[in-house]
């Protein structure tokens, strides 16, 4: 059984890891590099071919700029919620996070996105982005499961009818 010390250095690492993937994919994201612009474009083309044209367009719903915006949300909350030792607000910005690292993952595997994404220089990136997507998702799962029972008696807190 871990100690409370050794749950707790899990968490921050976990916490950590997450936050420094999302944070430095912003610049990314946010200054509309070719790298992003390659990303976003490949799967606007492959939604537009199913009849969503935009949907990942620049303005679009699930646009660089929807998805950054999303990546700096879960990554704040997730420090202030270590910091300010709140497990259910950690535990609910590591859903999210996995909400927006499982987009990441699916489109990686069943897009022509592909797991190895091109770079600017037109090089392969060797399943790099995928990796690091994978090491969120797994990272966010833990912090969830680590802060289950926190989550699920702020849940069933707000789902018990309230008395008389």
């Amino acid at each position: 059984m871990p100690t409370q010390r050794s749950r707790n250095t899990a968490l921050w690492a976990l916490t950590v890891y997450i936050t420094f993937v999302f944070v430095q994919s912003l610049f990314f994201k946010f200054t509309d590099s070719p790298e992003t612009q390659y990303i976003f474009g490949t799967l606007d083309g492959w939604a537009g071919g199913l009849g969503f044209p935009g949907l990942f367009a620049p303005y679009g719903i699930f646009s660089q700029y929807v998805v950054g915006t999303a990546e700096l949300i879960a990554s704040c909350t997730l420090l202030v919620g270590a910091i300010a030792k709140k497990p259910v607000l950690q535990g609910a910005a590591a859903l999210l996070s996995l909400g927006v690292i499982s987009g990441a993952i699916f489109f990686h595997l069943f897009t022509p996105l592909g797991v190895q994404v091109r770079n600017a220089d037109g090089t392969l990136d060797g399943g790099e982005l995928f990796a690091l997507a994978c090491g969120v998702w797994v990272s966010a799962a833990a912090i969830a499961f680590l802060l289950r029972a926190h989550l699920t008696s702020w849940l069933q807190a707000r789902l018990r009818p309230a008395s008389a």
